[in-house]
């Protein structure tokens, strides 16, 4: 602490002025924005509200971190910061599985059983893709789109996007390549 933010009365301290952190104020904001619904998830992931909290701090933690290079779009932010607490829990339960077991480990093991595809995983996993998608050129997500979640062959993609069947093929690759790199900045491939 710098001079500065101190005010000296008769050589003591008597109040400190400390000017505002964007860092600080950018996870109060998180916090309060998205911490009930990350230690939701996290508590229905471990099944211990000691350890859920653990992992929403330590998610904050990382987001505090990788502040400058975090995306501001709700739904992307979002998917980010459950994808993180999802990958804390995963951590957290190779991470005891890979020790030695005692008989003191067998309850907490029992515990930390490996998550599950519930609806809140698959929410996530919702999530995550939906702000990859978009991320992709229109063109892209649309062979995607027709391709993948509507089930249409090449040919049925073809007539209904109006474009050649060779064009469908080379975008859907090409969409898919860019899929992945979305989803590598959003923390999300494996």
């Amino acid at each position: 602490m710098n001079r500065s933010d101190r005010l000296f009365v008769c050589g003591e301290v008597t109040a400190l002025r400390r000017p505002p952190d964007p860092a600080e104020e950018y996870l109060r904001a998180l916090y309060e924005q998205l911490g009930g619904p990350l230690h939701g998830y996290a508590l229905k992931l471990t099944g211990d509200p000691g350890r859920a909290e653990e992992i929403v701090q330590e998610t904050l933690v990382r987001a505090w971190r990788r502040a400058d290079l975090l995306d501001t779009e709700p739904a992307a932010l979002r998917a980010w910061l459950f994808t993180v607490a999802r990958n804390l829990v995963t951590d957290q339960w190779r991470a005891a599985r890979a020790r030695p077991r005692t008989v003191a480990d067998d309850a907490y093991l029992e515990a930390v059983a490996a998550p599950g595809d519930d609806a809140l995983d698959q929410a996530v996993q919702r999530w995550t893709v939906a702000a990859a998608l978009d991320r992709l050129t229109p063109e892209h997500r649309a062979v995607l789109v027709e391709t993948y979640y509507e089930g249409r062959s090449v040919a049925e993609a073809a007539a209904r996007l109006g474009i050649p069947q060779g064009t469908v093929k080379s975008r859907t690759y090409y969409a898919l390549r860019a899929l992945r790199l979305a989803l590598e900045e959003l923390g999300a491939a494996q």
